[in-house]
C-alpha cells in the first residue's frame, strides 16, 4: 500500500530519499483522515527547518493540520501545483501530491524514520 522505498514519520509524513535530497508529502492514510483538501500552505525555497518543526499547514473541509519536517533540512523546491490544485494530495498523495523537496542536513536522522512495513503496522494500530 505504501511505497516500499519511502520512509515515514509518526506524524504521517513520507520521505523519498535520493542521496542527500528528499521529497516529502503526507501519506494516503493522513489524506484520508483529513478528507477533501482545500488549501496547502508551504514554505519558501531556502527556508531551513529542524526535524519535527512545522514547515506548513494543510487545510481540509474538516480541519487545519500542521505539516512536520521529517529531518533537518533546507527547502529546495515546493510543489507549486498544490496552490491551484490542493486536491492532488487526496488523489495522489505519494506522487503528484508531494509538497517539498529538501536538502537533508543530518543523514543519521533517516534511521529514526519508519520503513513501509513498520508504518503500515503503525497505521493499523491507530485504526484499532
Amino acid at each position: 500500500m505504501y511505497p516500499a522505498n519511502y520512509l515515514f514519520t509518526d506524524e504521517h509524513e513520507w520521505l523519498d530519499v535520493d542521496g542527500l535530497e528528499g521529497v516529502c508529502g503526507i501519506t494516503d492514510f493522513a489524506a484520508e483522515q483529513l478528507g477533501d483538501i482545500v488549501f496547502v500552505e508551504l514554505p519558501e525555497p531556502g527556508d531551513t527547518f529542524s526535524k519535527g518543526e512545522t514547515f506548513g499547514t494543510i487545510e481540509s473541509v474538516k480541519a487545519v493540520s500542521d505539516l512536520y519536517m521529517p529531518v533537518d533540512g533546507e527547502i529546495l523546491a515546493i510543489n507549486e501545483d498544490l496552490e491551484n490544485s490542493p486536491e492532488l494530495v487526496n488523489s495522489s498523495p505519494h506522487e503528484d501530491g508531494w509538497m517539498i523537496k529538501i536538502a537533508i542536513k543530518d543523514e543519521s536522522q533517516l534511521e529514526e524514520l519508519m520503513n513501509s512495513k513498520t508504518y503500515e503496522k503503525f497505521v493499523e494500530d491507530q485504526k484499532e
